[in-house]
């Protein structure tokens, strides 16, 4: 019998959204509860806190359900794309 593990039965994309605000404590903590949204595995802030990078699994969302998650969770972003 073979197995294959989760991990590599995803496609794993990143995507960048601009901030269009600056961050703050409250921003912040949004951020780190929507890597807990099923489909996104990293969020990352860039060093100049002008935007994240979101890995996601391609095969369970598209880039504008990400951009939509982002929203629906309150952080107000714009994609880059």
């Amino acid at each position: 019998m073979c197995r294959v593990g989760i991990l590599s039965q995803m496609t794993k994309v990143e995507i960048q959204f601009r901030l269009e605000r600056p961050l703050d404590d409250a921003l912040m903590a949004r951020i780190a509860n929507v890597s807990s949204i099923y489909g996104i595995q990293k969020i990352r802030v860039d060093p100049a806190l002008t935007s994240v990078n979101v890995e996601y699994d391609a095969t369970r969302l598209r880039p504008a359900e990400v951009h939509s998650a982002l929203a629906s969770a309150g952080i107000p972003v714009a994609p880059k794309w």
